[in-house]
């Protein structure tokens, strides 16, 4: 009977979320906005997403409106908004030995329109300082970090030659909030992301822009994505071509219906089976490039196999 309901009630239930999310997004957008205009003294020190961070005023709100799909493989800093008139640079040699690959995500502010990204392939390893032209106005920078160094350092910056962000170290664990993440949960962040789970579900019928749009973090261009729904009690069997693991790194997340992380795992073989999850949740499938000009990466969802199967509670044996 409860199951029935659940059922009868699953898409209204869902358009209200959608809404919510909306109006939540827009609003606390607004007030960070604010938060960061009033506070230009932060504006040149980097953010990095960490337990200290997310225990401060509005970062988890935040966080949980404009970049749900939390990244757990990567270090993440953000910087900004910074006043450019013509360039930005980046301390390349930095961000190049305190991660295997890496990038850096420019946004308009406060639009946070995307205008450019510069990765670790696409930089210039002859120079130690990475130019990046611009428009006169105001940008925020977001740097994903993979595969870390084991001493992790994020760049110092400069604006129109002069250097105005410092380097700063970072924990090699910093990520580890992650594990307890979870607990967080509660009815706002249920409410916000309840759709999410809908939209994947009904992913056939659905435009595919619109779901990509509504699940899709910002990615870089040498990173592909795939993703879908878990039901409850279910587990993911995933199949990579040996060709496809020896061109890409394989970064699995399963999150839950509020978008907050349950597990996850860097794929290094062929085949991989999840754990099984006792809620409704959805996977998302980072695959990034280990080296830049790989041909045909649009055809990767037709060569890697992935099933998601019901079944009891397993152990990965990996």
């Amino acid at each position: 009977m409860i199951d029935k309901l659940q059922q009868i009630l699953e898409i209204p239930l869902a358009f209200l979320s959608f809404c919510f999310y909306k109006i939540m997004k827009l609003a606390i957008g607004f007030l960070y906005t604010i938060y960061l205009r009033f506070n230009q003294e932060k504006a040149s020190q980097w953010r990095v997403i960490s337990q200290k961070l997310i225990d401060t005023t509005l970062s988890m709100p935040v966080l949980m409106t404009k970049g749900p799909r939390w990244n757990t493989h990567a270090i993440i800093g953000t910087l900004g908004p910074l006043k450019v008139e013509k360039y930005l640079e980046i301390n390349r040699e930095i961000a190049d030995s305190s991660a295997g690959s890496w990038i850096m995500v420019i946004y308009d502010f406060p639009g946070y329109k995307t205008i450019t990204n510069l990765t670790s392939f696409k930089s210039s390893q002859s120079e130690t300082w990475q130019k990046i032209e611009l428009e006169s106005g105001k940008y925020t920078i977001g740097l994903r970090y993979y595969d870390r160094a084991e001493k992790i350092y994020l760049p110092s910056i400069k604006v129109d030659g002069i250097q105005i962000v410092d380097r700063i170290e970072v924990d090699r664990n910093i990520n580890d909030f992650y594990k307890q993440i979870i607990e967080r949960k509660n009815w706002f962040y249920s409410a916000l992301h309840y759709y999410i789970f809908t939209i994947l579900k009904w992913r056939k019928i659905l435009p595919e822009s619109f779901v990509k749009q509504e699940f899709l973090p910002v990615g870089a261009p040498d990173t592909e994505f795939l993703y879908g729904k878990l039901e409850q009690n279910n587990r993911l069997e995933i199949e990579l071509p040996r060709d496809i693991l020896e061109k890409y790194q394989a970064y699995l997340t399963v999150y839950d219906r509020a978008s907050l992380p349950l597990f996850w795992h860097k794929i290094e073989s062929e085949k991989y089976i999840t754990e099984s999850i006792e809620q409704k949740g959805y996977y998302l499938i980072r695959m990034r490039q280990k080296k830049p000009g790989i041909e045909n990466k649009h055809n990767i969802e037709q060569q890697i196999t992935i099933t998601e199967n019901q079944t009891e509670p397993v152990k990965n044996n990996e």
